[in-house]
This record gives C-alpha cells, sequence and structure tokens, in this order.
C-alpha cells in the first residue's frame, strides 16, 4: 500500500512542457545534417618527360569531410572488386547487357502499341475445332559421322539430312483432338531447343522447317488462325536462338557489343556463320517454310550490312504474292508486319507496300478455289470471313500506328472501293485510332448499311463501331442519330447470342451520352430480346434496370453481374448518394450477393462480397437527416446479418453517425438528439452480440462505450463497458489470425490496457460503489485460467498500477468533454484514496508472489525482466521519497541482476535516466537513488 499512499504527485502540464524538444533557432547558412553534401570535383594535369598528360582528381565537401569517405582513404572496396572482375562475373554483365538490348527492341515501338502476346490468348481462345487434325511427324534421327571427315563431306552429310526431311524421313500422325495437337506442337518446340542446346543445329533447323510447311495446310480451315499462333511461337523462339548465337560469337574479350552496332564491328567468324545461316534457308524448296523461315531470322541481317533488313522486307513481301491460297497468304503478311514492327518499326514503307498488295489480291477470297474449299468443308462465307480478321486487324494495326491522318484516310477511301468489303471495314474499325473511327462516325454508318448483307455480319460491325464509341466521344450533333441507326439493325437480330454481344457495347454508348430515359428504351428492348416468352414483363414499373438484373437465372452468374456492376458503382461513383432509385437497385444487388452465401462458401469469397457491400453502404448518406441515414443502417442490418464484415461497418457507421450529431449539436444535445444518440447506442449495443469474433466484440464494446461516454449516456456507457469485462473469460487461449491459430494473450493485453486507458475518465456509478468496473475488471483478470509459460498477467497488474496512480491525482490527464470524472466527483476525498489504496496493495502483493514464483533456475531470465518492468514502474509513479517505496525499488533493480540475465546496455541507459532526473526541480533524492542502484557485470 506504500505505493498509493506515495504516489508522486504529477502536474501533467509542465511535465509535458519539459519532455517538449528544444527548439533551437537555426541560421539557413550554417551547416545542416540533413543538408546534402555538395562534391566539387577538380582535375590537375600535370606533365611528364614524354609530354603526356595525367589527371588525378580530387574530391571535396563544401561543408564537411564526408566520414565514410575518410575512412576508406581514397580506394572504395567495390571498385577493386570490380577491376578483378572474374569470368563468371563478366559472362553475367554480358548477359545482362543482352537482357538491355532485347528489352530495348521490344520497346522501339511505344507502350501505346498493342503487342502480339496481348492478342494470342484470345486467338487461341477463340478459334477452335472439333474436327480430327493430323501432323507430319519427322524421325530427326540422327546420323553417324566419321571424325575425321573433309569439311565438304560434313557440308554434305547435312544437306542429305535436309533432302531427308523435305523427301521421305516422315510420318504423318492422324485423327489427332485439338489438345492432342497443340500437345504435340509443344514437344516440337521443346525438341527444338534441345536440339539447340545440345549444338545439333541442323536437326533444330529441320524442325522449324516442318513446323512451317503446317502452315500450307488448310485442310481444318476454321483452325487456322490458332495454328498460325502456334507455329510462328516455334518460328520467333528459333529466331531469337539463331540472333543469340551470332551476337555471343561477336563478344570480343568477354566485352558485348554495344546495342547501336555497326555491321563493320562484327567479326568475321560471325559473319560467315550469319551468311551461312541465310543460305542454309536459301536453299529449302519449298516457298511457305522458305518463307517463314528467313523472316523469323530476319533480324540477323544486322550483322551483315545497314540496308540489310531494309533491302530484305521488299522481297519477303513479293514473295508472299507465290502463295495461291488467301488466307495463307494474309497470315504471312501479318507475320511479316509482326517481325518488321520489332526490328525496323520505322520502314512504314515495306508494310504498307505488304498491305497494298493484300488489297490487289482481295477479289481471290471470293474466287471459285475458295467456294470450292469451303463447300468441301462445310464452312459459311461469315464464318469463312472471320478467320481473316486476326491478320488483318494486325497488319492494320502495324499501319495505323502513328501513321498521319491522310494516310489513314487513303487507306479508307481505297476500302470503300472495294466491292463486298464488310471484312476490311471491320479491321479498319478494329486497328485505326478509337477518335478517327468516332470524328466519322457517320461515315462509317453509311459504308455499312452499303455492306453485302450475305457477307460480313453486319451486326459485327456497329458491334465494332460501338468498341470505337466507348473509347472517344463522337460529334455532339451525331450522337442520337448514331444510337438511332445502330439499333435499327441491332434490334432487327433474331439470333440472342449476336443480339447481345452487339447490344452490350451500345448500353455503355447509351449511358454515357443520354438520360435515364433512353437507357431505359435500350434496356427494355434487351429485356424483350432475351426473355420473349415471359409476359408477367408487362406489370412491371418503368424501371428496367431490376427486371433486367432478372433475365440471369442462373445464380453463380448473377452473383458476378451483381459484383461487376457494384464494383463499378463503387469505382466510379465520385459522390454520396441518396437517391431511392439507386438506393433501391444497389439494395437489391446486395441482398443478391449476400443471399449467394451458404456454409460452403470460401472466406475469401466471403470477405470479397462483404467489402462490396461495406462500399456501397459508406456511399450512402442522407446529409442531415440523421433519422433517415439510421433507419438505413436498421434495414441493412436486417438484410445482411450473414456477413460480419457488413455488421462490423454498420457498428461503426451508427457510431460516427452519433459522433456527427454531438458535433453538429456541439455537445449540447436537446431532448430529441439525446433521444437520437440513444437510439445509435442501442443499435450497437444490440448488434455486437451477434458476432462470432471475440475480440471484434471486445473491441466494439470498448468502442461504443467512449462513443457512449462521448455523448454523456452514462448508464449506456456501463453496460458496454460491464459487457466487455463479463466477455473476459470467454476469450480462448488460441485464436485464428490470418488463417493461422496464435496466442490470444498479447492481443488480450493490448486491449485491456487500452480498456485501463478508458476506465480512468469512467465516473463512478452512484449504486455501485467505488472503481466498480476496476474491481470487477480486476477479479476477472484473477480469475482467468493464464499460460504457465506467460508473464502477461504480472504486465496488465503492473498497467493497473498505471490507472490507479493516474487516479489518485487532483486532475486527470485527460477528460471527455462535458463529462465529470471521479476527479470531480470525488475531489480528492480521503475514502476514495482509501479505496484505491487497498486495490494497490492487493495489485503490488500479487506482483511480488509472482516474481518469488520465477526463483527457479529456468525461470530467473522472465524474473530479472519483470523485475525491471516493476522497478520502471515505481520510478516513473512512485515517490520515492519515501523510504519503503524507495528500498523496494533498490530491491528489485538488484533482483534483475542478480543471476546475470539483465541487459547491461539497458540497465546503463536506465540509470543514466535517473541521474539526469535528479538534475530536475524536486527531484534531487534521485541522487541518493542513483548511488544505492548498483551496475554488476554479468560475469
Amino acid at each position: 500500500s506504500c505505493f498509493l499512499r506515495h504516489a508522486r504527485s504529477r502536474n501533467y502540464a509542465s511535465e509535458s512542457e519539459m519532455c517538449k524538444l528544444e527548439s533551437v533557432p537555426l541560421d539557413f547558412g550554417d551547416y545542416h545534417p540533413l543538408k546534402p553534401i555538395t562534391v566539387t570535383e577538380s582535375k590537375t594535369k600535370k606533365m611528364n618527360r614524354k609530354g603526356s598528360t595525367s589527371s588525378t582528381s580530387s574530391s571535396s565537401s563544401s561543408s564537411m569531410m564526408d566520414p565514410l569517405s575518410s575512412v576508406l582513404d581514397g580506394t572504395d572496396p567495390l571498385s577493386l572488386f570490380a577491376a578483378a572482375a572474374d569470368p563468371v562475373t563478366t559472362t553475367a554483365t554480358m548477359d545482362g547487357t543482352r537482357r538491355k538490348r532485347d528489352k530495348d527492341d521490344s520497346s522501339a515501338v511505344g507502350s501505346d502499341f498493342e503487342p502480339w502476346s496481348s492478342k494470342r490468348g484470345e486467338i487461341l481462345a477463340r478459334y477452335t475445332t472439333t474436327e480430327k487434325l493430323s501432323i507430319v511427324s519427322g524421325s530427326f534421327s540422327r546420323k553417324a559421322t566419321t571424325t575425321g571427315s573433309a569439311v565438304s563431306e560434313k557440308v554434305r552429310t547435312r544437306l542429305e539430312e535436309l533432302d531427308d526431311l523435305e523427301e521421305g524421313s516422315q510420318k504423318e500422325l492422324l485423327n489427332l483432338t485439338q489438345q492432342d495437337y497443340m500437345n504435340r506442337i509443344e514437344e516440337l518446340n521443346q525438341s527444338l531447343k534441345d536440339a539447340w542446346s545440345s549444338d545439333q543445329k541442323v536437326k533444330a533447323l529441320k524442325i522449324v522447317i516442318q513446323c512451317s510447311k503446317l502452315l500450307s495446310d488448310t485442310a481444318v480451315i476454321q483452325f487456322y488462325p490458332s495454328k498460325f499462333v502456334l507455329i510462328t511461337d516455334i518460328l520467333d523462339t528459333f529466331g531469337k536462338l539463331v540472333y543469340e548465337r551470332i551476337l555471343s560469337m561477336c563478344a570480343d574479350n568477354r566485352v558485348s557489343l554495344p546495342d547501336n552496332f555497326s555491321p563493320e564491328s562484327v567479326n568475321d567468324t560471325a559473319k560467315e556463320t550469319c551468311l551461312n545461316w541465310f543460305f542454309k534457308i536459301a536453299s529449302i524448296r519449298e516457298l511457305i517454310p522458305r518463307f517463314y523461315v528467313e523472316a523469323a531470322i530476319l533480324k540477323c541481317n544486322k550483322f551483315l550490312s545497314k540496308t540489310g533488313i531494309s533491302e530484305c522486307l521488299p522481297r519477303l513481301t513479293s514473295m508472299i504474292r507465290g502463295i495461291g491460297d488467301p488466307l495463307v497468304a494474309v497470315y504471312a503478311r501479318a507475320y511479316l508486319c509482326r517481325v518488321g514492327m520489332e526490328v525496323a518499326p520505322q520502314l512504314k514503307e515495306s508494310l504498307n507496300k505488304n498491305f497494298f498488295d493484300f488489297l490487289l489480291t482481295f477479289k481471290q477470297i471470293h474466287g471459285d478455289t475458295v467456294q470450292n474449299q469451303l463447300v468441301g468443308q462445310r464452312v459459311e462465307m461469315p464464318l469463312y470471313l472471320t478467320l481473316y480478321s486476326p491478320a488483318i486487324d494486325w497488319i492494320l494495326q502495324c499501319i495505323a500506328y502513328h501513321a498521319p491522318e491522310v494516310l489513314l484516310t487513303e487507306m479508307m477511301e481505297r476500302c470503300k472501293k472495294l466491292g463486298n468489303n464488310a471484312l476490311l471495314l471491320n479491321s479498319v474499325m478494329s486497328a485505326f485510332r478509337a477518335e478517327f473511327i468516332a470524328a466519322r462516325s457517320m461515315d462509317f454508318i453509311a459504308m455499312i448499311k452499303e455492306c453485302d448483307e450475305s457477307g460480313f455480319p453486319k451486326h459485327l460491325l456497329f458491334r465494332s463501331l460501338g468498341l470505337n464509341l466507348a473509347l472517344a466521344d463522337p460529334p455532339e450533333n451525331d450522337r442520337l442519330q448514331i444510337l438511332n441507326e445502330a439499333w435499327k439493325v441491332i434490334t432487327k437480330l433474331k439470333n440472342p447470342q449476336d443480339y447481345i454481344n452487339c447490344a452490350e457495347v451500345w448500353v455503355e454508348y447509351t449511358c454515357r451520352h443520354f438520360t435515364k430515359r433512353e437507357v431505359n428504351t435500350v434496356l427494355a428492348d434487351v429485356i424483350k430480346h432475351m426473355t420473349p416468352d415471359r409476359a408477367f414483363e408487362d406489370a412491371y414499373p418503368q424501371e428496367k434496370f431490376l427486371p433486367f438484373l432478372d433475365m440471369f437465372q442462373k445464380e453463380s452468374v448473377r452473383v458476378e453481374v451483381c459484383k461487376c456492376i457494384m464494383e463499378s458503382f463503387i469505382k466510379h461513383q465520385q459522390e454520396s448518394t441518396k437517391d431511392p432509385v439507386i438506393l433501391n437497385a444497389l439494395l437489391h444487388i446486395c441482398k443478391t450477393m449476400h443471399d449467394s452465401v451458404n456454409a460452403l462458401t470460401l472466406e475469401d469469397e466471403k470477405r470479397m462480397l462483404a467489402a462490396l457491400i461495406n462500399g456501397f453502404i459508406k456511399m450512402v448518406s442522407f446529409g442531415r437527416d440523421f433519422e433517415q441515414q439510421l433507419s438505413f443502417y436498421v434495414e441493412a442490418r436486417s438484410m445482411f446479418c450473414n456477413l460480419e464484415p457488413v455488421l462490423v461497418q454498420l457498428i461503426h457507421s451508427v457510431n460516427q453517425l452519433a459522433m456527427e450529431t454531438r458535433k453538429v449539436m456541439k455537445g449540447n444535445h436537446s431532448r430529441k438528439t439525446a433521444a437520437f444518440v440513444r437510439a445509435c447506442v442501442a443499435f450497437c449495443f444490440i448488434t455486437i452480440p451477434s458476432l462470432s469474433s471475440i475480440f471484434t466484440r471486445l473491441n466494439l464494446y470498448l468502442h461504443s462505450g467512449q462513443v457512449a461516454l462521448a455523448n454523456q449516456c452514462l448508464s449506456q456507457a456501463d453496460a458496454f463497458f460491464k459487457a466487455a469485462v463479463s466477455l473476459v473469460p470467454e476469450v480462448p487461449k488460441m485464436i485464428s489470425v490470418d488463417g493461422k491459430m496464435r496466442p490470444s494473450d498479447a492481443f488480450l493485453l493490448e486491449f485491456l490496457c487500452n480498456f485501463f486507458s478508458t476506465l480512468l475518465v469512467v465516473p463512478d456509478h452512484p449504486e455501485q460503489g467505488v472503481l466498480f468496473l476496476v474491481r470487477g475488471l480486476l477479479n476477472v483478470i484473477q480469475d482467468y485460467t493464464w499460460e504457465d509459460n506467460s508473464d502477461d498477467k504480472v504486465r496488465i497488474y503492473t498497467n493497473v498500477l498505471h490507472l490507479l496512480s493516474a487516479m489518485t491525482q487532483e486532475a486527470y490527464i485527460y477528460h471527455v468533454d462535458k463529462v465529470d470524472s471521479n476527479d470531480a466527483l470525488y475531489g480528492g476525498d480521503s475514502k476514495f484514496l482509501a479505496e484505491i489504496s487497498k486495490l494497490c496493495e492487493t495489485v503490488i502483493a500479487q506482483i511480488l508472489d509472482h516474481l518469488k514464483t520465477l526463483g527457479k533456475e529456468e525461470t530467473l531470465k522472465r524474473q530479472s525482466q519483470l523485475a525491471l518492468y516493476f522497478f520502471n514502474t515505481i520510478v516513473a509513479h512512485g515517490d520515492l521519497r519515501n523510504n519503503k517505496l524507495n528500498q523496494l525499488s533498490v530491491n528489485l533493480w538488484n533482483l534483475a541482476q542478480k543471476h546475470g540475465f539483465a541487459d547491461t546496455k539497458t540497465m546503463v541507459k536506465t540509470l543514466e535516466y535517473i541521474k539526469r532526473r535528479s538534475q530536475q526541480p524536486e527531484m534531487s533524492h534521485f541522487t541518493d537513488l542513483a548511488l544505492r542502484l548498483p551496475l554488476q557485470s554479468r560475469t
């Protein structure tokens, strides 16, 4: 009891002033530690006997010497290591340079250019088949050669191997499914890499030739775009391997070529190897593999001459004219554009020539040969024309990239002149800049109208136009006419899939540029098309949004749609809303998401749904109509009772509502507002018990009690704090944190410390006795079953001493506005202080008893730490002029060091602190205390 009878009297205002950092006026001309050090370099040239110059450099700081530099005495150890670079380091440097070069090459076009890699997945997903496929497989057996054979014999053998591939060493694998075919292509890709890594370059070339030949096969024509993607992946791999191989031969003394190297810096060996590759490829007999393999290594022309690529591109463009099948030819043009944009994006003339060549042969698409092929494979012309889209889209994208409007206009005019040009028109709208298309929307609509309906489907043309108008706005005067013209075509579509594919794009256009009336009209048309047999729709009100959602019959699909809508709302809604139509619709959507939760729903899914619903709740505001706001929260609670994070959000929102009411009333509640905040408090008190997480309940009881106290609802605040006290015994030993089981002691300690801080300002209830909440909490802590190896109970008791010490002060360190705490209620009454003293005596006895139980050898370290912790509490809060308290602190100090477990550094700093405190007013007794605190070494 000596602790509280002799608790240090505190003057919090003077202590706070004393603890402030000393302010020193700063002259900005003076040195400042955060000021950057300015380094100046001076070079002195000395002439030697031969007249050559050598330079010495010295660095000087404008303000002070750099301590790190001075230690090094002018030598940087990292530089010394770098100077003695070992071969491994050098090789790594070369690899890094190579990776950088690859990155630079790929970024020769800007980030606004959509790369081929982003289109690859879409093509593979779209162009599939259920028909059986075939593939030609080579044996790739390697013939033995004698070691001493002449060079001419070696060359002849390699040529024979290539001939073998073209003539007979192949077998055809039939009746492959699409997946089998893709697996086989992947095996060939891996075989290519394996052959290359094992230095079987001819075998690698054989594989590439065989794969290229597959691109002449259109037996299953609807799979051709996907086949093109798979085969060209192999060609790209081959091209990169050849380029890297020749580049590695150019390294001189392990120093790689610079990024913008010239052919003159390439050594003769590398050039000869490069020429050898081109000669091998030139000897391939068939046109299509010869074209593709040469295009794959187009970049290697950089090793031979500056103009190599610019000379090759026109020749390869002309080679394509020899390919008879228009589909095969257009994909060859697409591949040439692809490699052209990678290695020489500046050579746009060749790309333009490539496209104009295609325009000249465009009429082949509607020729007899193609028609016969389609009849044989039972493929309709509209489907056949869609096979061209990926290739033409890519060619036009390459041409349109940063192209002047004059060129785009010229190309548009050329397309106009061609008959049956819907395919080209669609590709133009897919590839050209959205702003270019949007500005000429009416021109494009006129062209779409003129297209032949039997060819490329018109609804796809309107879809492509709509996609552009989602990215760029058309002229304002044309907007309504554009919508009318488009919807005339869309509404006539009979196939639901075609209709919805087109309508989804134009719904966005309607939402962007028109009012709710037009949006409702469009949604009504969507409902009419997608649910023609549901007569009850006529009874729906004018609002068409919710009936639109009802079309999604499958629950999982409807929930995904609702999630998309909520994500979009949260992302784009800038201001809070109270619009009843919006609230009704979004409550329906959130309710749909909430009702999808069941026992099998994953926790991640629950978290995502709760986050979306919480995002909506935060966006709802009725302004100063606080009662309407509370009614909304009550309705939301009844609707979303199965998602705990939503209930937690509602409790926080209601608490915030109570505090906003307090702010508006400036703390002086009227009868009406007092009743309202009590209703808010009641909402929280009723809702918290329904939560499953015990620490969430504890923290919300504490938080809501603080809000009740701030609004002068004293009996309600007591109810919250009592509920928290009664909940503490239910805290389990282990709790789940992020899916892992963790001990709960640390979380309970944190909560109780926060609770103690609040209890300081909670006034006693007139009918409950002195400090009834503190007593109740201490009883709970005493009865709680703590872990045997835990000292948290004693740490909590030590924090209780901090609280009790603060309660004995004449004026507390903080208060709640317009709430009288115990310092005002009791006014330092001796009976009140005597009650605190009794509590303190009990707590200190508990602490000392626990310290005695830690006297065993295995717990001496814990005893040392706790003794020092208790010592610091006495120094901070006790009046050490009392002899008993002074002696207790000395005993604790000695106990902390007794068995050599004390941290010497901590003990030294603690003693230094006590000596500094002794110099403050009324703290001279700390000088004597410091003399009684010896420092013992661990030894």
